[in-house]
């Protein structure tokens, strides 16, 4: 079987790469050269966890996905996956009690704690008294990047064709397979596989799907005395304000500084239109909902990228068949 996949970030390099292992033949496209600064698989790192507040549904998958994430440091040769720990910081308790649940479902080791519990273990985070926090051991910072390069040569490496800087303009299903139209021809494929992040919107036209791109920005800022590379991720939920997070300096890249961003809150976008320069307005609106409970916060600002989230309206991943094919 002959399947396109359109993009080839952190999600179609992977898709890519589990087809061609397992026989298929490939076709890969991305409108530039992953990875690449354009859509939403870049920053240098994201979170892996498993006590998953947004439902248990997600555990296996992560759990699952630890073993593939392993897999691949030992098929690439390089290392991707850093155990950090995590926290969950909620002063409403609801964030942290749906992650505790989904955590005894499946037997994920967790620590509850205290906010005073959290500034004597980790210096630097400062959460208000009101903030309960779930600890989890094991969850971890994954370099993306490197994953993103490490999928698409291995991918390459069973035979996948990947086509670089070259953009799908659209496509269309009959009864034999699909026709992808693309800025070097017409190609012909068995099947499809849509991972195109923020021109999902374009690229699915007038289906049921709703989909809608929000422009984010993540900051790095200079490590503090408190000795952030010795910090777990943290996700935290204040009463007021939006959610933010952290992610500790890693061992791959000494001196990129602590990465800190809001999770939602950005306005909507399209990629081809998105401000991508980053103004002195959304370091102050960081600053503002961190609210120095991270200290690296209010201290040296290093730089900043603007990344692009695709949403549902219930936050949950679309991985299915088109609604009409």
């Amino acid at each position: 079987m002959k399947v396109a996949v359109v993009g080839l970030g952190a999600i179609g390099g992977a898709v890519a790469y589990h087809l061609a292992r397992s026989g298929a033949e490939v076709v890969g496209f991305d409108r530039y050269r992953p990875p690449h600064t354009m859509g939403s698989s870049h920053g240098e790192t994201r979170i892996i966890r498993a006590a998953y507040a947004e439902g248990a549904a997600y555990v296996p998958l992560v759990l699952r996905a630890y073993e593939l994430w392993e897999q691949l440091e030992r098929s690439a040769g390089r290392p991707l996956l850093q155990i950090t720990g995590g926290l969950y910081l909620d002063a409403s308790g609801e964030a942290v009690a749906s992650a505790r649940r989904s955590a005894d479902t499946y037997a994920v080791e967790y620590e509850s704690l205290t906010a005073g519990e959290v500034m004597r273990r980790f210096p630097g985070l400062r959460p208000d008294e009101q903030f309960e926090a779930l600890y989890e051991p094991r969850a971890g910072v994954l370099s993306v990047e490197p994953a993103v390069e490490a999928q698409l040569s291995l991918a390459a490496r069973e035979g996948a064709d990947l086509r670089f800087d070259t953009a799908v303009q659209g496509w269309a299903a009959s009864a034999s397979g699909v026709t992808l139209a693309t800025s070097g021809g017409a190609v012909s494929a068995d099947a499809l596989v849509l991972a195109a992040g923020p021109w999902l919107p374009s690229l699915l036209g007038d289906s049921s799907v709703p989909l809608t791109v929000e422009r984010q920005v993540a900051h790095w800022f200079a490590v503090g005395d408190a000795g952030a590379g010795q910090r777990p991720i943290s996700i935290w939920h204040p009463s007021e304000g939006p959610a933010f997070y952290s992610l500790p300096e890693t061992r791959d890249a000494p001196g990129s500084g602590v990465k800190i961003a809001l999770h939602h809150g950005g306005v909507e976008t399209d990629p081809e239109n998105v401000e991508r320069e980053v103004a002195p307005g959304d370091i102050a609106a960081l600053r503002d909902a961190v609210g120095g409970r991270i200290a690296e916060a209010s201290g040296s600002h290093l730089r900043a990228e603007v990344c692009l989230y695709t949403n549902t309206p219930d936050e949950d991943f679309v991985i299915d068949r088109h609604p009409e094919h």
